[in-house]
């Protein structure tokens, strides 16, 4: 038998992210192409001239990062638990914490990928418009790894899902981390905001940690969810094993017989 389920509106969401931030990626990309045929050094670093690509992506990504501050239903459960409206307690009062060593690993190698990045940069092997290349290719992974496959949860942080992640809102910060070596008002504001988001999501984690983890919230449990984020991931591994796929409005996975 098969089963049906209905793509959610926070899977809709997601996917329509995707597709904007390619589309930026790809505006992005184009222009400065153009300007490096034109013979144009460092297009995106010249604030007096900037392009309008540049103002679109930090008005989008601004009002972006500013509603992650606010409890929202077309945000998925992941980067909603620290709000106290979604707080469910459950009859456990200790949280299953998971290791610091963990997402000090995630923290160690990211930081390592941006010095890397970032010392090229430096040293003149490419100009700032890269690095703004490379932050909106990272946006672009973000949501792979929310719609798809995350490199972190399956070989760092070995959390379920999304919804139960660690480092959920770590994700503007670590899109924008290259962006350090532009020093000017929109690269800086928006890895301005973004730090706010990931310090403010530290603090809550520290003084209310039964909110992140499943044990202590039901809103984090299986049982809760609506988003069904995973189910995307599955799919793509039953295509693996199987070479079908099928997403015509609905997501249409075939059960194993027993």
């Amino acid at each position: 038998m098969a089963k049906k389920f209905k793509l959610s509106v926070i899977s809709a969401m997601h996917y329509f992210k995707l597709v904007y931030r390619s589309l930026l990626l790809i505006g992005a990309f184009i222009y400065w192409l153009i300007q490096k045929i034109n013979g144009v050094w460092a297009p995106f670093e010249d604030i007096e001239h900037m392009p309008l690509i540049i103002a679109i992506i930090w008005i989008i990504f601004t009002v972006e990062m500013l509603l992650r501050f606010f409890p929202s239903k077309t945000e998925s459960m992941g980067c909603q638990k620290q709000f106290s409206k979604n707080y469910k307690p459950t009859s456990e009062h200790t949280p299953k914490r998971m290791s610091p060593k963990r997402t000090l690993t995630v923290a160690l190698l990211w930081l390592g990928l941006n010095a890397i990045i970032g010392g090229l940069y430096l040293a003149g092997i490419y100009d700032g418009g890269v690095l703004l290349l490379i932050s909106l290719i990272f946006s672009v992974c973000d949501m792979i790894c929310i719609l798809f496959f995350c490199p972190f949860q399956t070989w760092i942080m070995k959390n379920k899902c999304c919804t139960t992640c660690r480092i959920y809102n770590w994700d503007y910060a670590m899109m924008f981390t290259p962006l350090i070596f532009i020093p000017n008002v929109f690269t800086w504001s928006l890895l301005g905001i973004s730090l706010v988001l990931l310090f403010e999501w530290e603090i809550l984690y520290k003084r209310f940690p039964e909110r992140f983890v499943e044990n202590c919230n039901s809103s984090l449990s299986c049982a809760s969810c609506e988003e069904k984020l995973c189910h995307h991931k599955k799919q793509l591994q039953h295509y693996l094993k199987n070479g079908k796929f099928n997403l015509k409005g609905n997501i249409l996975f075939k059960r194993r017989e027993k």
